[in-house]
């Protein structure tokens, strides 16, 4: 069938993408900018993309008309503002009104559980977009409403993770002691491929759900459990949502607004309705919570995370059209160049640079780094918490702790990220490995700035200083790191040699 996916560059989406061309369907990708989107080698013949803005109807009337399902996976829990309900209807809205154009006859949406009372926002939301689209669209419309997603990468597992791993003992809110009824993100992709073209499921609401039913703190002590830790929870009922939202922000590696809109959620139950249960439509066993940990534990060890709740830019402060910064202006920057000839083989620097930040570090004096990085959470921002999808590998649009990948091409040995830190200007921070005729190669490294006013140059000149301590060593360090160290032309026997050259 032709499908048209969107939020493919999501969580979610960037899951179901593969599953669907495997299962032979021809996919087209809404997407708002083709730029930030870069395919596996495998996919790239195989889909189509086509740029689109929701909020923008008229940015749709190019779209193809011969569209059999649609996915819709637009949502943000990151959403904050005032407007926030509104926009979410409006796309909703313009989505159905541009699927009535074509020969569309089922939207799939992956909603969440909302059967509590004084729902929150976001749950509002949600229910509320579900209305328009089965209002609006001529489409059969089938909902899946989940609950926590855990998988590796889900900005809920991390999060638990985050407060289990760092806090032997947790002063948390009431909201502790709400229920949820968690479901793996493996049982959530059974689910969303097989309701797909399923006459059972046409026109149908369903709640799914995992085998527990668990109140959040149940859920913190089994990860802990999980993970061979001893923690200790006390619940008090002083912390407002506002405290809780800092509490969570400060903590773990989720955002101010995405901490606000969980904390509003978490105070709801969301446990699924054996009315709606999905299990004569879809037959299935789902994993139990334990389970599902475990399994996301096994892929993070195995570096297999296929997406993470930081792709969105939502995870983040970069605008929406944040891939027009991919060229860094010639003029009005400030700027610190370095530059180191080397006789290594370049794939192993490349490497290197591939690898920077996240559990590597930036190479030199990561707890300045890391000081930045908290300084950055107490203003609002992103803070290295984030860290990488991948210790190894990075693509286009990967966040890179305070940083956003614009620009990962191997091939042509060059990586540019973008500051998504609060600052009074726009940062660039730029790789090129170079190469000579004679066979060595030079490592380029680039930090550029261009500063918002006076402001924006006091804060480039007063970290001047640190600049030579960082970047000069941070440039060497690259270049050696992992480079077997040669021997004293004294020494008179051979002796084992490193293999990895730590960041001085």
């Amino acid at each position: 069938m032709n499908i048209l996916l969107t939020g493919a560059t999501g969580y979610i989406g960037q899951r179901l993408l593969p599953l669907l061309v495997e299962a032979g369907h021809h996919v087209t990708c809404l997407v708002r900018d083709a730029r930030r989107f870069e395919l596996p080698a495998g996919l790239r013949n195989r889909i189509v993309v086509a740029e689109g803005d929701l909020l923008k109807p008229d940015s749709l009337t190019d779209l193809p008309l011969d569209v059999d399902v649609a996915y819709y996976l637009v949502h943000s829990m990151s959403g904050h503002d005032k407007d926030f309900f509104r926009l979410e209807q409006e796309s909703a809205q313009h989505f159905a009104h541009y699927l009535n154009r074509t020969r569309c006859r089922q939207v799939i949406y992956l909603s969440g559980i909302a059967n509590d009372r004084a729902l929150s926002v976001h749950l509002r939301s949600r229910k509320a977009v579900e209305k328009v689209l089965r209002k609006t669209s001529k489409a059969q419309l089938t909902v899946l409403r989940a609950s926590i997603i855990i998988g590796s990468g889900s900005a809920s597992f991390e999060i638990i993770r985050d407060l289990v791993e760092k806090l032997p003992v947790m002063v948390t809110p009431r909201w502790l002691n709400s229920r949820c009824q968690p479901i793996g993100i493996r049982d959530v992709m059974h689910y969303l491929t097989t309701v797909l073209n399923n006459p059972a499921c046409l026109g149908q609401s369903f709640d799914i759900g995992g085998p527990d039913v668990l109140t959040y703190r149940e859920m913190l002590l089994e990860l802990a459990a999980a993970r061979g830790l001893k923690r200790y929870i006390v619940t008090v009922p002083v912390l407002t949502p506002r405290l809780s939202s800092w509490w969570l922000y400060l903590v773990t590696s989720t955002t101010f607004s995405l901490a606000q809109s969980l904390v509003e959620s978490l105070r709801n139950d969301t446990v699924a309705d054996p009315r709606r249960s999905i299990g004569e439509a879809v037959p299935h066993i789902c994993m139990p919570y334990r389970a599902a940990v475990e399994l996301a534990f096994q892929r993070i060890e195995q570096n297999e995370v296929v997406s993470s709740w930081s792709d969105a830019l939502s995870s983040g402060v970069m605008p929406r059209n944040y891939m027009d910064h991919i060229q860094i202006p010639q003029h009005g920057l400030l700027t610190d160049r370095q530059t180191l000839r080397f006789t290594r083989p370049p794939r192993e620097v490349l490497q290197n640079v591939w690898s920077i930040g996240g559990e590597r570090g930036w190479y030199k004096v990561d707890w300045l780094w890391r000081i930045r990085g908290l300084l950055d959470k107490l203003v609002g921002g992103v803070g290295l918490r984030r860290g990488r999808r991948s210790p190894t590998d990075l693509r286009a649009g990967d966040p890179l702790d305070f940083w956003r990948v614009l620009v990962a091409d191997r091939a042509g040995r060059r990586l540019l990220l973008y500051a998504e830190m609060k600052l009074p200007g726009e940062a660039w921070l730029q790789f090129r490995i170079l190469p000579h005729d004679d066979g060595s190669h030079t490592l380029e490294q680039l930090a550029a700035f261009r500063p918002h006013g006076l402001l924006g140059r006091l804060y480039w000149y007063s970290l001047v200083p640190f600049h030579f301590i960082i970047f000069k060593g941070m440039i060497e360090n690259i270049v050696q790191y992992g480079e077997t160290v040669p021997l004293p032309a004294s020494a008179s026997s051979p002796l084992p040699t490193k293999q990895a050259v730590a960041p001085k």
